[in-house]
């Protein structure tokens, strides 16, 4: 399975740019950017989403990736890890349903 870093990489190679021009975008340093690709360094969410334009990427799928890996790297060590993710997902499935019935009142 791919890293975060791996698809950036992937994808920005895929465009034929190079890592300096990516980070120039970005308005980071190229190491940095180097970094990120690696997997030494997460991105932030406004970095993630600005390379989904920058790469003309899917925004959905790169920030998905880069929510879960902030979701491995919380819990990979826990014992209770899967029951932790199985029980946030039926909280979330119910935060959604009543922010659904919220906004649909009129």
């Amino acid at each position: 399975m791919k890293t975060l870093g791996q698809s950036i990489r992937e994808l920005r190679k895929s465009k034929g740019l190079l890592i300096r021009e990516v980070a120039a975008e970005l308005r980071i340093d190229p190491s940095l950017l180097s970094r990120i690709e690696r997997g030494d360094k997460r991105p932030t969410r406004a970095q993630v989403v600005h390379l989904s334009e920058i790469l003309n990427a899917n925004q959905s799928d790169l920030l998905a990736d880069y929510l879960s890996e902030r979701v491995v790297s919380t819990l990979c060590d826990e014992e209770v890890a899967l029951q932790a993710i199985s029980l946030a997902e039926k909280k979330i499935i119910i935060i959604v349903q009543r922010r659904r019935v919220a906004n649909a009142v009129p």
